[in-house]
């Protein structure tokens, strides 16, 4: 742990004033400084340098006028100007001038010099002309969430100076004031990560550690003047780092589809658009733009979050619509294959390779694959609303929500990857500032409902459902997970997680129209990682599943009475041929469902189904609730396995028609619904406890939430059998 940071007792400081042309910083100059004041020019450049000094208690100031610019993008001489003095000569506070009737406009440049990491003060000018426009600006707000101190101005009046002085005085006393980050634009989990690869290569060079971040965007950017400083700080990796840099330029910009310079301004707009949501209470701007306008509608306090549920309903109604027909082409291939292999055997045959590849591999992992179209559907359908920035405005809505119940919207991005996967999405909760926040994230995300539950919605939904209530029935269950999620995560945050929330800044980004070799990679990216989980873990957890399905074998006496059953049947001259068939049928079925009983998943099965037997669940569920644990999907796999060894006579017959046979749509949601509530799988579990740093929490959410899962989902089942 560092040591505190005793207050400096210098008497003098250098603050420079920075901010856009036109901000009134000529006039906020010349009220700290009188008539104290010189002018002069920058070495080597005919850029005007204006100095002064202020004085304020026992303190005195050398204020350093920097040139007017609206950014740090070395595009001009006074941009280099600016810069340049900021960096090599670091003053002991930066106070930017802000015209607070253009503000998000100004802010970029604020933003900016937030990520060069200077002591940074706002000073919110024309603070009177904004009020006479009947704009309300929460400064105390809008400094939470920026984390540099913000100040109400009007320079031409004297307004506010003797405040901004207090502060800038505070600011420069104060080391640990003056070493306090500001919050740092988040470009999100497609651009972020690839930042962050950058930074963690510059950081390994002293010289360069200190604005890492800095370097890392601007090399990203192609800054030819920052290319030289770097290479200046340090010679020997230079060619090294600025390699790296190009490689992440051109992968950022192929996932995106625009210049990195417009990703970035994006990244950073968006910050500042999401600040001035929570801290303005209605835009100053007289033209409006398209993403404004849009916004009004999309970010309505009545009409935001219907659209929100609407527009999650249409993904599934197309996930639904379109994935149907091509999962039941995916559904002949993998019976053709079964069939094929199967013919390569005499008929009749008991031979266990043919029971491992056609029961154990083309029955578990066949019946997970069938899903993939959906699965690329509704992953193509979520990149759309993400790269158009629509999910960025889902997350703002929900931060309304969440900050009443001691979170606040950041904690719904994470909610979002999860979506996809629980994996990512704990990672994700690394940008939440507090511990609490984390944990209380964490805890709650196996609720979302991941991927890897979309195989068996897509299983269970259309087996008992008409299509008309396909869609709704997924929106429900997509619904319920969300609700629980509040409702602990409200729990635990008056219980166990106490403590205010940190404000911080949601990125509302432009909208854009994506484009589709953008959408196609995203979908791809995530689907990719479905089928390798499929060809690998589940590959795995089947063929063991399947072996402990046909081991042991039953002993020779029970053989013996199935076998001497049949040739009884055989004998019979009393009844035709199909009955016959019918007879044998029952028979060979009765057989395969004692050898399933017999062998070790069926022991397993029959142990633990007395506990599920209240959620309406047999033992074959129970064995697959089981397998779910190593992942989701193996419920499928599992559930495949089963039936084509237990059943042996209608190993033609798909998986949804042998459930609909053995079990009732109540039954049906219940599996559904335990599934989404109970115990995440192993890979969650792992990432749980190693981003917690703990066991503890990674087995209370384990037990947790599978407990909640088995009380919710017997009250469910319990009342629906009296019900209907």
């Amino acid at each position: 742990m560092s040591r505190p940071v005793a207050p400096t007792t210098r008497k003098t400081f250098t603050v420079a004033l920075a901010g856009n042309p036109n901000s009134g910083k000529t006039t906020v100059f010349n009220a700290l400084t009188g008539a104290h004041q010189h002018v002069g020019n920058y070495p080597g450049v005919t850029v005007e340098k204006k100095e002064g000094i202020a004085r304020f208690q026992d303190t005195t100031f050398t204020v350093v006028d920097l040139p007017g610019t609206y950014s740090l993008m070395a595009y001009s001489i006074e941009e280099i100007v600016a810069r340049n003095f900021l960096i090599d000569e670091e003053p002991d506070a930066v106070v930017h001038i802000v015209d607070a009737s253009n503000l998000e406009r100004n802010l970029y440049l604020a933003v900016q010099l937030m990520e060069l990491g200077v002591p940074l003060v706002l000073a919110m000018n024309m603070s009177d002309v904004v009020r006479d426009k009947g704009v309300q600006i929460n400064y105390h707000k809008l400094a939470e969430l920026l984390g540099v101190p913000v100040v109400p101005t009007v320079g031409h009046k004297g307004r506010g100076i003797q405040e901004l002085l207090a502060t800038v005085a505070e600011v420069c006393r104060n080391p640990r004031a003056r070493k306090q980050p500001a919050r740092q634009v988040n470009y999100g989990y497609e651009i972020e990560p690839h930042v962050e690869q950058l930074v963690k290569v510059i950081t390994g060079h002293e010289a360069c550690a200190d604005r890492a971040r800095w370097y890392a965007l601007k090399l990203l950017e192609g800054d030819e003047e920052t290319a030289k400083r770097v290479q200046s700080l340090c010679p020997g990796d230079y060619e090294m780092i600025l390699q790296r840099a190009v490689q992440l330029r051109q992968h950022i910009e192929g996932i995106s589809g625009a210049s990195i310079g417009t990703v970035l301004a994006d990244g950073r707009y968006g910050f500042i658009v999401g600040a001035c949501a929570e801290a303005v209470s209605q835009t100053a701007e007289a033209r409006v733009s398209r993403s404004e306008r849009i916004d009004r509608m999309m970010l309505s306090r009545w009409l935001g979050l219907p659209i929100f549920a609407v527009l999650m309903y249409a993904v599934f109604q197309l996930t639904f619509a379109l994935g149907e027909p091509l999962m039941g082409g995916m559904e002949a291939v993998f019976e053709w294959l079964g069939g094929t292999i199967s013919s390569l055997w005499p008929e009749g045959s008991d031979s266990l390779l043919k029971s491992l590849l056609v029961d154990g591999m083309i029955g578990g992992v066949g019946g997970v694959l069938v899903f993939l179209p959906n699965i690329m559907l509704l992953f193509l359908a979520i990149a759309f609303l993400e790269d158009t920035g629509y999910m960025a405005r889902a997350a703002f809505l929900m931060d309304r929500l969440m900050h009443k119940i001691g979170l606040h919207g950041k904690s719904f991005i994470p909610m979002l990857i999860g979506f996809g996967c629980t994996v990512p999405a704990v990672m994700a909760t690394r940008t939440l500032e507090t511990r609490r926040d984390r944990l209380t994230t964490i805890l709650v995300l196996p609720l979302m409902s991941c991927g890897a539950r979309l195989p068996i919605y897509m299983l269970i939904i259309p087996a008992f459902f008409p299509q008309a209530w396909q869609a709704p029935m997924l929106w429900t269950i997509y619904i319920i997970g969300i609700v629980l999620a509040v409702v602990l995560a409200k729990l635990l945050r008056a219980t166990l997680f106490k403590g205010e929330s940190v404000p911080f800044v949601m990125e509302l980004p432009p909208y854009r129209m994506p484009t589709l070799r953008g959408l196609l990679l995203h979908m791809w990216e995530r689907s990719w990682l479905f089928l390798r989980k499929a060809g690998t873990i589940i590959l795995g957890i089947a063929i063991v599943m399947w072996a402990l399905s046909v081991w042991p074998k039953p002993g020779a006496k029970q053989v013996e009475q199935f076998e001497q059953q049949r040739d009884a049947v055989k004998a019979r001259a009393d009844i035709g041929p199909e009955e016959k068939v019918g007879l044998l049928g029952e028979i060979n079925n009765a057989a395969a469902e004692a050898e399933l009983e017999h062998s070790v998943i069926g022991r397993i099965g029959k142990g633990v189904a007395p506990v599920l037997r209240p959620l309406g669940f047999d033992w074959k569920t129970s064995t697959a609730m089981l397998g779910a644990f190593a992942a989701k999907e193996v419920f499928v796999a599992q559930l495949g396995i089963v039936y084509a060894v237990g059943e042996a006579d209608e190993a033609s017959e798909t998986l949804r028609e042998q459930l609909q046979a053995n079990y009732t749509p109540l039954q049906g949601f219940c599996i559904m619904l335990f599934c989404l509530v109970s115990m995440p799988c192993m890979a969650t579990v792992a990432v749980t406890k190693r981003e917690t740093g703990s066991w503890k929490w990674a087995l209370f959410q384990l037990g947790g939430l599978t407990l909640l899962a088995w009380a919710l989902t017997a009250v469910v089942y319990q009342i629906g059998r009296l019900v209907i």
